[in-house]
């Protein structure tokens, strides 16, 4: 069905409206709320799987390999979710123009929610076998899939309605979810750990979390359809800013901004891991740390980045988005020099890294998503940001975790500021390559 074919609203779509519409207009403020309580529900389903995979995953699926191996598989798995994102942003523009956003996001985040819970009942290798390794990685791909699908437009309707001078503070907001989830999952393992003896952590206590993480993507779908399904989210649906166009289409049309937007937040998403998922790995399996105080220490450096964040919407919009995004991944190449030993360093040392490390990540971070929205033609914006984003997330952070480890492990903590300080390179070659589109998003 074509999307000048496709309806504009379905039954369940237009019940929705009136259960949700209580007859005032949708404010920039309520939209923020919205694309924040999304935001952080997806980054709390993030966290609680890559703390687990560290902490839970390489006893309960992995026990018959050393540590380190056993860690690298629950990596591997941590891994598909970014290769299925993009069948999931296949899948789900179809049902968007045939049945709607609205039956699309709901969808979507069922079965990322569903996904989420199955997790909880993997069993173990003891009594499954390498079947438990293949429900995880199932259950891991449905995350994915339905990430891909959970694309609301929120961010690109931010985006595309900022003001004159405040377009780096609006593309921030979104950015915010990542650290409060952070928060959350931190603070809920760090809690359940002290809580339990160790043999009742790992055998029901981690199961909790993912629990949670359900009912949290509950309350964030009607914070979420409490926006989707109103008559100005419609109206602008209807005149095109946020049509779902077709896939190949918009490869076909837009394929230079949407490869521009995958690689340009390289420094970012690689520093992203390298200060969440990779740290909590070397810490818990080449230091006598215990999880609780490094956990403490994350959620302690992620309220940094909440600051960090929120200061580079003031700074992107009164230097400029492309010399922020420029100066951060120059900042992220000098940090990949000496960051290895800040880790190596001790206590002090690792939370050293951590702060330093979620300081600069929310400079580039708060800036890294959603530069190119603006840039898309009006029929193409909202597909084409949903697939930008999903590669961004597949090339510069869906391996990160497995690959840092493995060249810290076989070459030395350097090694992986060496995967960083690539990263970096990365982003800055593709400003510079990019110079044309580069000065649109200033």
């Amino acid at each position: 069905m074509s999307a000048e074919t496709a309806p504009s609203t379905t039954p369940a779509e237009r019940d929705a409206r009136a259960l949700h519409t209580d007859g005032h207009p949708i404010s920039p403020a309520e939209i923020a709320i919205g694309v924040i309580i999304g935001r952080t529900s997806e980054f709390f389903d993030f966290f609680v799987y890559a703390i687990a995979s560290v902490l839970v995953f390489p006893k309960l699926v992995f026990p018959h390999l050393d540590p380190l191996e056993g860690t690298l598989w629950s990596f591997a798995i941590f891994s598909l979710a970014f290769l299925a994102r993009p069948v999931g942003t296949f899948i789900f523009s179809w049902i968007d123009r045939t049945y709607g956003r609205g039956a699309k996001l709901t969808i979507a985040l069922f079965l990322l929610g569903g996904s989420t819970a199955a997790i909880a009942f993997v069993p173990s290798y003891h009594s499954a076998g390498i079947g438990a390794a293949l429900l995880l990685a199932l259950f891991r791909m449905g995350q994915g899939v339905a990430l891909g699908g959970s694309w609301d437009g929120l961010a690109s309707l931010l985006a595309v309605n900022a003001p004159e001078g405040k377009r780096g503070w609006y593309a921030m907001i979104p950015q915010l979810g990542a650290p409060l989830g952070l928060i959350v999952a931190s603070l809920l393992f760090m809690f359940l750990i002290a809580a339990l003896p160790a043999e009742d952590f790992l055998d029901w206590g981690w199961r909790y979390p993912f629990f949670v993480a359900f009912a949290i993507n509950v309350v964030a779908l009607f914070a979420r359809l409490r926006i989707v399904v109103t008559p100005e989210y419609a109206e602008l649906f209807e005149d095109r800013e946020l049509e779902p166009a077709t896939i190949t289409d918009t490869v076909r049309s837009e394929w230079r901004i949407i490869a521009m937007g995958a690689f340009a937040p390289l420094a970012s998403f690689a520093m992203f891991h390298m200060v969440t998922v990779f740290p909590l790995s070397w810490v818990f399996l080449f230091t006598e740390e215990t999880p609780i105080r490094f956990l403490m220490i994350e959620a302690i450096a992620a309220v940094v980045g909440v600051l960090s964040i929120i200061a580079s919407g003031y700074l992107a919009d009164r230097i400029g988005r492309r010399t922020l995004l420029g100066g951060t991944a120059a900042a992220i190449a000098a940090f990949s020099g000496f960051a290895p030993q800040l880790l190596a360093a001790g206590e002090a040392g690792e939370a050293a890294f951590m702060i330093l490390g979620f300081l600069i990540l929310g400079l580039s971070f708060g800036q890294s998503s959603g530069a190119l929205s603006s840039n898309f033609s009006p029929r193409h914006r909202y597909t084409g940001s949903s697939l930008t984003s999903d590669l961004a997330w597949l090339f510069g952070a869906g391996f990160a975790p497995m690959v840092a480890l493995w060249l810290s492990s076989e070459f030395g903590l350097l090694a992986a500021g060496g995967y960083l300080l690539s990263g970096a390179i990365g982003t800055l070659v593709a400003l510079w390559l990019n110079r044309e589109l580069a000065r649109t998003i200033d």
